[in-house]
């Protein structure tokens, strides 16, 4: 069985790189048959960088009306709530990328999004401490989904 983390983000858009500082950090584990990646959340990509993994794991930072920064939104393809506004913080919609998916028959067994609340997505680089913490507690329990779902 393979998996795929995506780490959909910008690292030099502070917050926004909750993604990819999540991959770096799952970087430091043993996790065989798990591809590691970066993304900036297009459709086309995402679809390919997902192509034949039997599990998914997307995450990415979410802005909403009221933040509560560094809170995680977990998600599986067997809820669908994928629909509707972006859940991304660079207007990525993932529901479309699950849709087409779908039609193209490249949907893996399993897909889990975890959209972390976000509190400054302005230039420059390193996340806020309640992003950030919740990156080091996102990555434990990624880890865990990932040790428990895919053989080697």
């Amino acid at each position: 069985m393979s998996a795929v983390v995506i780490g959909v983000g910008n690292a030099y858009r502070r917050d926004d790189g909750v993604g990819p500082a999540v991959v770096a950090r799952l970087g430091s584990h043993q996790l065989p048959g798990v591809r590691l990646v970066d993304c900036d959340g297009e459709t086309g990509r995402l679809l390919e960088l997902w192509r034949d993994a039997d599990v998914v794991v997307i995450v990415d930072a979410v802005r909403v009306r009221h933040p509560q920064p560094g809170r995680v939104h977990r998600r599986s393809l067997d809820r669908p709530t994928f629909r509707g506004r972006p859940a991304s913080s660079h207007g990525a919609d993932l529901g479309d990328a699950v849709e087409l998916a779908r039609v193209l028959g490249r949907l893996p067994r399993l897909l889990l999004l975890y959209a972390v609340e976000v509190a400054d997505t302005s230039f420059g680089i390193g996340l806020s401490p309640a992003v950030d913490a919740a990156a080091d507690q996102l990555t434990t329990e990624v880890v865990a989904t990932l040790r428990a779902r895919v053989s080697a």
